[in-house]
């Protein structure tokens, strides 16, 4: 019934035009069609409302939206400072993860690095909470029989406390080429300098 009205209306415009529009009702698909002439067609067209083309417009639906992936040109890069004092080592890496990764942007595209870089100032100030400066072990095995080496957190966080922040944030990057590539932003520093000032870095708050 849809394209008998529509096919109704549409030969209304063409009898409007011919000056018989006297001959055409509702159902004036069954009665015989008067057909227009190349001149009729040609204002039609001028008109805008027959098409010389019987192809159609694909127009696409306003509810129809497309996921925007980003890449390598898109990707804008910001530096940010994270000072370590008196900061959780798992929370302070969490974010700084996270940040690495690129999930605090609109534009985060999980095969893509769309991360910033992250520079960790004070890494020996960072805390443990509960009885992990004690209990917890960090361990490297060389391959070899009795090649396994344990060090308390405590110990290494005197001896090296860029490798505890370090640990900490690789073992939250994703385990492929693409977290190693993410990780390759991270830069931590024991003391409170850092050669990055002309990067401008930003405080990472969070």
């Amino acid at each position: 019934m849809r394209y008998v009205i529509l096919w109704s209306k549409f030969l209304l415009k063409i009898n409007a035009l011919q000056g018989c529009s006297q001959n055409t009702s509702l159902f004036s698909w069954m009665m015989p069609i008067h057909i227009p002439t190349f001149a009729v067609l040609k204002k039609l067209w001028a008109a805008g409302i027959a098409a010389p083309s019987s192809k159609q417009e694909n127009k696409m639906s306003k509810l129809h939206f497309t996921t925007k992936h980003a890449n390598a040109a898109t990707v804008t890069r910001n530096w940010y400072v994270v000072d370590g004092t008196n900061q959780t080592v798992g929370r302070m890496c969490a974010r700084i993860a996270a940040v690495l990764r690129g999930k605090n942007k609109a534009s985060y595209t999980p095969h893509v690095d769309t991360g910033d870089f992250v520079i960790v100032i004070n890494a020996d100030k960072v805390v443990f909470t509960g009885k992990k400066a004690d209990d917890k072990m960090y361990q490297n095995f060389s391959g070899y029989p009795g090649g396994l080496k344990e060090e308390a957190a405590k110990d290494l966080l005197k001896r090296r406390p860029e490798v505890v922040v370090e640990r900490a944030v690789k073992g939250m990057l994703p385990k492929n080429r693409l977290g190693r590539k993410m990780y390759k932003k991270l830069f931590v520093y024991a003391g409170n300098a850092h050669p990055h000032t002309a990067q401008k870095p930003a405080e990472l708050k969070y």
